[in-house]
């Protein structure tokens, strides 16, 4: 993950988030490894599992940390974060992103327009070869797939890093206000693992 620069107007990030929150995507169902065995072929078995996977890969807490442009994006409907926060490669400010988010998740006082400020010692976006914005799930599977795009992992450091990274445990730690990725990390962990097992095939 990259270290993003963030400008924040009025030094804190209130207004930033508080869009953030008005609309969440129901939460969705997870379904275990086991749930496809009835698929006799391998390889649409293998097709069906990254497909399940992809609830979460496609879910606003991971999509909005792979956007395509040079902003963070925030909320169900994937707006642009606000305050202005950029790319370091592409903005003249030098700013962390821990100028408005701390080593972890901040809860407001109830009486905020939104309830807490989201944090990790590691956030920040992920690179641009990691974008995921824009693409079909086809695409994204690829991506992940290729060294060159994925931050050197071959599979079984793919895997590891779904499962086991504690940053992209946020997602099911997301702090109040914001609806947790699908499922848990073992889970999303297990179905790339079975993935993996059935030939890592893409839709």
């Amino acid at each position: 993950m990259r270290v993003m620069a963030l400008v924040v107007a009025g030094g804190v990030a209130a207004a930033a988030l508080s869009q953030s929150t008005a609309q969440t995507p129901s939460q969705q169902q997870l379904q275990p490894p086991s749930a496809f065995q009835s698929i006799s072929d391998r390889a649409q078995r293998s097709r069906a599992i990254f497909g399940e996977l992809g609830k979460v890969l496609t879910h606003p807490r991971c999509m909005n940390c792979h956007p395509a442009g040079n902003h963070p994006l925030q909320g169900a409907d994937h707006h642009e974060h606000f305050s202005p926060a950029w790319r370091p490669e592409s903005a003249a400010f030098a700013d962390s992103c821990h100028g408005c988010h701390t080593d972890a998740n901040y809860a407001l006082h109830e009486t905020a327009s939104y309830k807490s400020i989201p944090g990790h010692p590691r956030w920040g976006l992920a690179p641009l070869s990691m974008a995921w914005q824009g693409k079909s799930l086809g695409e994204i599977c690829r991506q992940i797939k290729d060294k060159e795009r994925n931050g050197g992992r071959d599979l079984t450091l793919l895997q590891e890093h779904i499962a086991k990274d504690d940053l992209v445990a946020w997602g099911w730690n997301p702090g109040a206000g914001r609806e947790p990725a699908p499922g848990d990390q073992q889970l999303a962990g297990r179905l790339v693992q079975a993935w993996i097992d059935t030939g890592a095939e893409c839709p």
